[in-house]
């Protein structure tokens, strides 16, 4: 089956086509107009993905050879995301789907995040543990079959992906700060200083991430600038560390609590070098699997909105022309489907 999937939750306008688990094309505009502002302004996101939306898919379009008429389906982000941002993607494919007489699928953006690991040759097979890590999103989720989830742990407060951009900024790094700490952490010293991590003393799957925040904070508010420029590298690792290595120590002993023998990591954050390596050393002395999805799949992207979207068609799931855009969408939360 052939399916086109649009995503527009949040500052990524894309358009992607796959055949299975292939992907046959895969479009992306990222909004370059928020840099300056250090952050997504959501009416000028909702602005621009107006002015990209069918350039981006007629693009998908042509680079897969497809014409409209060789799709099966048309799958698009509902949510969670910004809610201008998703209506522009919600109504323009709604539109496609009524002109050209297709089903038509809501897909969850988290979902979205999860199938993003199905895509190529993978080799994940059930039952298996995905740990979701964004901007938006810190969550542990046991998944046992298709389209079906068990959330075992989650922020209590900010999402990691968030904290790492929070800390970005207030060490002075460009927007998207996650990749800019990244970088530099590569060259520092994770032992140049120890930030506390909330809920470490807590025999729980949930996270915490408020406190590392204002811990990073008081640091950078205690220290002389020059101090902060020169030591910018080490900095920058102490952080990823703590922040890191809770998400390793909380998956990995929930795969071993539920004796599971796979994890999936999805999202943003799942591009992370320092979490690719220690997730997968952690897992390694207890013979557990680790999966992340290719590098360009771990950011917003329509492909994995297209796979999740084809899992529901396969399984007879149709979603109505009614259907709105859900801005706080939880994964498995079912809107308006037939």
């Amino acid at each position: 089956m052939r399916i086109l999937g649009v995503e527009t939750s949040c500052d990524e306008t894309s358009a992607a086509v796959i055949e299975g688990n292939r992907v046959l094309s895969n479009v992306i505009s990222s909004q370059s107009v928020h840099l300056q502002f250090g952050g997504v302004v959501p009416e000028l996101a909702s602005r621009a993905h107006l002015r990209k939306i069918i350039p981006i898919v007629e693009a998908a379009l042509e680079k897969s050879a497809t014409r409209l008429t060789d799709l099966d389906g048309f799958a698009v982000t509902h949510g969670p995301g910004l809610i201008g941002a998703l209506l522009v993607g919600v109504n323009y494919v709604k539109g496609l789907a009524a002109v050209w007489q297709k089903p038509f699928i809501g897909v969850n953006h988290i979902e979205g995040h999860v199938y993003s690991n199905f895509l190529g040759d993978s080799g994940v097979e059930f039952p298996f543990l995905c740990l979701l890590v964004s901007g938006g999103h810190t969550q542990i989720v046991i998944i046992d079959q298709h389209l079906s989830y068990r959330l075992i742990g989650k922020t209590r407060d900010d999402a990691v992906g968030e904290a790492f951009d929070k800390v970005a900024k207030l060490l002075g790094l460009p927007y998207p700060g996650g990749p800019q700490i990244d970088r530099l952490a590569r060259g520092g010293d994770e032992n140049y200083t120890d930030f506390p991590i909330g809920l470490s003393r807590e025999k729980t799957f949930d996270f915490s991430y408020s406190g590392l925040k204002t811990a990073v904070l008081n640091y950078v508010n205690q220290t002389a600038p020059e101090t902060l420029r020169a030591h910018m590298p080490d900095i920058c690792a102490a952080f990823q560390k703590a922040a890191v290595g809770a998400l390793v120590e909380r998956t990995i002993r929930a795969a071993r609590t539920y004796q599971i023998r796979q994890i999936t990591v999805a999202g943003g954050v799942a591009a992370n070098s320092y979490l690719r390596s220690q997730m997968s050393a952690a897992a390694e002395p207890y013979h557990i699997r680790v999966h992340f999805p290719e590098m360009q799949y771990c950011t917003d992207n329509a492909a994995m909105i297209a796979r999740a979207g084809l899992e529901r068609l396969q399984r007879g799931y149709r979603s109505s022309l009614k259907l709105n855009a859900y801005p706080s969408l939880q994964l498995g939360e079912e809107k308006n489907c037939e």
